[in-house]
């Protein structure tokens, strides 16, 4: 399934102040990156965020929830991506300070990457 343009042109707005973002596709969706780091995902009409740790829980308390999938045996849950809260969705500034706590999980993630390929 493609991503719709419009949502991919609005998450590219919402984020445009991280610096130039670059596409890969993911689960059918479209991952974002700012250099080697993923630090959101397009999957269906929603925009999702690399999360980990605290982050999680902060991303949970304004009500934000995970990815999650149909499986043939259930729900299959990505605590590691989630939604950005919908406060955020029209709001740009609201929107970068979530990318930017995302973008350091996501440049972490990118680091142990290249450390494991050393």
């Amino acid at each position: 399934m493609a991503v719709d343009p419009g949502l991919l042109e609005h998450a590219r707005d919402l984020f445009a102040g991280l610096g130039p973002i670059t596409t890969k596709r993911l689960f059918g969706g479209t991952a974002l990156y700012i250099d080697d780091a993923m630090f959101a995902a397009l999957l269906g009409d929603g925009i999702y965020m690399k999360a980990a740790g605290a982050l999680v829980e902060d991303y949970r308390a304004a009500g934000s929830e995970a990815f999650s999938y149909d499986t043939k045996t259930g729900p299959r849950v990505i605590p590691g991506l989630t939604s950005l809260p919908d406060s955020a969705l029209e709001d740009p500034d609201e929107a970068l300070t979530w990318a930017r706590r995302s973008l350091e999980i996501a440049r972490a993630a990118a680091e142990r990457r290249r450390a494991k390929k050393r």
